[in-house]
């Protein structure tokens, strides 16, 4: 028999973290474990990571729905509404699949023997704070770097992006920027032709998700490659995943498996995106690193060229302890370290 216990956590930030929702400090997670009764010492790891405000299953009942979950693992068919506890039991049941020792995926990932190139995040914050750490992370050797705009004066964010340009060509440096839909309808193409100048490789989300037609229009128009973020959250069944993607067009999808409903989920934006000659790639949400781990080792199985965003591993003065790691550009699983700490 199948049986299963949750644990909240609470992950603190090393420093306070904006984004065009606010400033974060903390962030709350629960860990679900999963076991046979007659084998309780080999268990399977999974997380729930809603984020507060963007998830579909942030809501007042979240924890209670867990709560019922756990009661009754064996049937856990009713979560379409509940994304982060889908990819939880998901990897999870993997996890006691494969022996409960964190390693879902036997690659050449999880066996140390190669790594994921990663882009290095830019969090927002004043202009000398972004500076000096689009300094650390070109000095760190990263190739590709992602720069979270819209909170400060865009001419300001405009001023980092032509120093980053003017010491970097495109073929040297790679920019991305993520305005967590920041830009209004009104201004979002005049912002873009501005940014267009910077040869920038691509903007995530220029507005808010729900206006379908107007990101349309703007993945038709813009100078800039668009990728669909928060956009893709609310669907949730295939047929929804096709419609937006085919109505909408935009040049790449960005993938999270915690808010999309786990890998099975997102295998399916993938195989739409694919069809549609979209690009795609994966990106952790704030995960602790049982929830990166388990995004990591699945992301290595899927073979993209791409810089994934899988380096948020580093954020928490908290974190799970784990094998993972980066060098330089790259997220490594370091199989000579100890594994997960045990729940």
């Amino acid at each position: 028999m199948l049986k299963a216990e949750y644990f909240p956590y609470q992950l603190q930030f090393k420093k306070p973290s904006g984004t065009s929702r606010g400033i974060l400090t903390h962030k709350n997670i629960w860990i679900i474990k999963l076991w046979h009764a007659e084998n309780p010492d080999i268990y399977g790891l999974g997380e729930c990571n809603p984020l507060v405000d963007l998830s579909i299953d942030d809501r007042p009942d979240f924890e209670s729905k867990l709560k019922s979950i756990c009661s009754d693992i064996e049937n856990t068919d009713d979560l379409l509404d509940f994304p982060s506890i889908r990819f939880a039991i998901e990897t999870a049941k993997k996890d006691l699949a494969m022996g409960g020792k964190r390693i879902l995926f036997e690659n050449d990932f999880s066996a140390g023997k190669k790594g994921i190139i990663i882009n290095g995040l830019v969090w927002m914050g004043d202009e000398n704070s972004m500076q000096q750490q689009i300094e650390e992370k070109i000095s760190s050797g990263f190739k590709c770097i992602k720069l979270k705009i819209g909170a400060i004066d865009f001419e300001k964010e405009l001023a980092l992006l032509k120093k980053i340009r003017q010491n970097f060509s495109s073929s040297e440096i790679e920019i991305r920027v993520d305005v967590n839909g920041a830009f209004s309808v009104k201004d979002a193409l005049y912002k873009l032709e501005k940014l267009s100048a910077f040869d920038l490789h691509s903007i995530e989300q220029p507005i808010k998700q729900g206006q379908e037609k107007e990101m349309a229009q703007l993945c038709k128009n813009s100078p800039v490659p668009i990728a669909l973020d928060e956009e893709l959250i609310v669907h949730q069944n295939i047929s929804e995943k096709n419609q937006l993607l085919e109505f909408i067009r935009p040049q790449f999808i960005i993938l999270k498996p915690s808010l999309l409903g786990g890998w099975k989920a997102s295998e399916e934006w993938i195989n739409s995106a694919n069809k549609n000659e979209i690009g795609w790639w994966i990106t952790s949400a704030l995960e602790s690193n049982i929830g990166l781990n388990a995004i990591a080792q699945w992301t290595f199985q899927l073979n993209s060229i791409l810089p994934q965003g899988l380096g948020t591993g580093q954020l928490y003065i908290n974190n799970i302890d784990s094998p993972l790691e980066i060098l330089k550009n790259q997220l490594f699983y370091n199989s000579e370290k100890l594994s997960f700490i045990n729940f």
